[in-house]
């Protein structure tokens, strides 16, 4: 590897390593703030339409599901297990405001068989906190309009979900706590931890260490070869006075 070489990549792997030092934080942050708003005492519908940043905010809610209109959130993975995420509206009494419910993980080994749930029939309280994905809103694009229910989507958009069913919608999804109407709620908050980022910042910068060391021996002996090849020129140019 020439030095040029060694110049190009040098800044990319110093520069990754920033990268994950920042993402790191980022999460940690994002830990300490998920912690801190899962400890506070939950919300009303009211209270929580109201605010610019609804992020990890319980929530308690009363009212009813509606079972005919269920979304199967696909591929969602299990300790290796495939299954689907069920989430349905919910309108909350107080308020009159529909709410998508993330009521946990459920197993699907066979494709072949649609995955069973039911649906409490019966007026619920529920508690429940607010899950906004990192860096954009809860997006699901939901299969074309006028397809059957259950309806398997990869992502929802709530606002063309709420469209579609000509209802007033809350825009984010609510994650449904321990209770009767739950299935598996083991999510993760973030999919990968600061403790990783600092690993791979780690990784780079021993990287970057590496090739700057390169780099010093590259131009040693770019130095060293040119100061030779100077001497031998030197010695060429004033030979040796010989006696006879």
């Amino acid at each position: 590897m020439g030095i040029l070489a060694v110049l190009a990549v040098l800044p990319l792997l110093v520069y990754l390593g920033c990268w994950q030092l920042s993402r790191g934080e980022e999460k940690r942050v994002m830990l300490a703030q998920y912690a801190e708003r899962r400890a506070a005492e939950p919300l009303s519908i009211a209270e929580l339409s109201a605010m610019a940043d609804p992020a990890w905010r319980r929530v308690r809610v009363s009212g009813h599901f509606d079972g005919a209109h269920s979304l199967l959130l696909d591929n969602s993975l299990r300790g290796g297990q495939t299954g689907v995420e069920l989430i349905q509206p919910f309108q909350d009494q107080a308020s009159g405001l529909w709410l998508l419910v993330n009521r946990g993980w459920l197993p699907w080994p066979d494709r072949r068989t649609p995955p069973t749930f039911d649906t409490p029939a019966q007026a619920m309280a529920l508690d429940t906190w607010v899950y906004v994905s990192p860096g954009a809103t809860f997006q699901l694009h939901t299969d074309p309009a006028g397809a059957s229910w259950p309806r398997l989507v990869t992502a929802v958009a709530p606002a063309r979900l709420w469209a579609e069913l000509g209802r007033d919608g809350f825009a984010h999804e609510l994650r449904l706590a321990s209770g009767p109407a739950a299935y598996r709620l083991d999510w993760s908050v973030v999919a990968m931890g600061p403790e990783k980022h600092l690993g791979y910042a780690v990784q780079w910068f021993a990287m970057a260490a590496t090739l700057a060391g390169l780099l010093l021996y590259l131009g040693w002996r770019n130095v060293n070869n040119k100061k030779k090849t100077k001497e031998n020129a030197h010695g060429r140019d004033h030979p040796s006075t010989q006696r006879f």
